[in-house]
């Protein structure tokens, strides 16, 4: 079975010979045996790839669950809730894990010495459990699913610009005004031409023509707070620049609803420890932040 999750998960023999510490001809022969006791083809092997196929993918979630459960039965018998030891894999958004998780994984890594940790920061909603994540931390709503989630905050998207702009260009008073302004676009955070509003409940679209677009938060925030415009970012990364007055916010009666932050996981009660000890961390260090709430 981990011989098989290895293939599925890597894409290939080699590769999942090599996260193994196996030969390439160990792993063939392990898949092989295994298809043939099942009497059923898990994999479709050619020269130039491996797809696993319809019923390949069903046994795959199952050897998941079951492996982790026996890992779990493992370390209980073990004694590891005692001492976590192992590989923790998380993931969480690039500018947000950079800011809020990676402090958390440093003080995580300096009390559980026998624990390594490996960081997916990556712009995009990874599946835990077809990529072999242990938890992640996620922006926005939640879709249903059958993993955990603990909220521990909320980001505001707000809108912002640097005091001597508005001083000299006005602020706008409302979210039609800002056809009169220079936008600063971080298409990290809004990819179209179009910035949406509340307006007492009614929702309200605004079209936007950027002067400068970006590709980064961080140097939409540096040239908003060089005086270019008004841009609109996540609260969370511009709470310092807000406090040391680089940056005023405006329009905050138009913001739509905050979104809500979760840390995710998918092992329930069952969870390992070197899981629920981060998750403790995470839960502990992000709901005292006041920049997330």
């Amino acid at each position: 079975m981990a011989a098989f999750l290895a293939v599925v998960d890597t894409g290939g023999f080699a590769s999942a010979a090599r996260r193994l510490g196996v030969s390439p001809s160990v792993a063939t022969r392990a898949v092989s045996e295994l298809e043939a006791r099942l009497g059923v083809r898990l994999l479709v092997r050619t020269t130039r790839f491996v797809r696993v196929t319809e019923a390949g993918q069903g046994y795959a979630d199952d050897c998941r669950r079951i492996l982790a459960e026996i890992e779990a039965a493992d370390g209980a018998a073990a004694g590891t809730h005692a001492a976590p030891r192992g590989q923790l894999t998380v993931t969480a958004p690039v500018n947000f894990g950079r800011m809020y998780v990676l402090p958390i994984v440093h003080r995580y890594l300096a009390q559980l010495a026998l624990v390594d940790v490996h960081c997916w920061f990556v712009d995009r909603v990874v599946n835990l459990v077809d990529e072999g994540v242990d938890l992640g931390v996620r922006l926005g709503e939640l879709p249903d699913s059958s993993l955990q989630a603990v909220r521990v905050g909320q980001v505001r998207q707000v809108l912002c610009a640097a005091p001597d702009y508005l001083a000299r260009h006005g602020a706008p008073q409302r979210p039609e005004d800002l056809a009169q302004h220079a936008i600063v676009a971080a298409t990290g955070v809004t990819a179209t031409s179009e910035w949406r509003f509340d307006d007492q409940g009614r929702p309200l679209p605004v079209r936007v023509q950027p002067r400068l677009t970006l590709s980064t938060n961080e140097a939409a925030a540096a040239s908003a707070a060089a005086g270019m415009g008004i841009t609109r970012l996540p609260l969370y990364q511009i709470a310092q620049a807000v406090q040391d007055g680089q940056l005023a916010l405006v329009l905050e009666e138009f913001e739509r609803p905050a979104l809500p932050i979760h840390v995710v996981h998918r092992e329930g009660r069952n969870a390992p420890h070197k899981v629920r000890a981060f998750i403790d961390m995470a839960v502990e260090t992000l709901r005292s932040d006041p920049r997330l709430h």
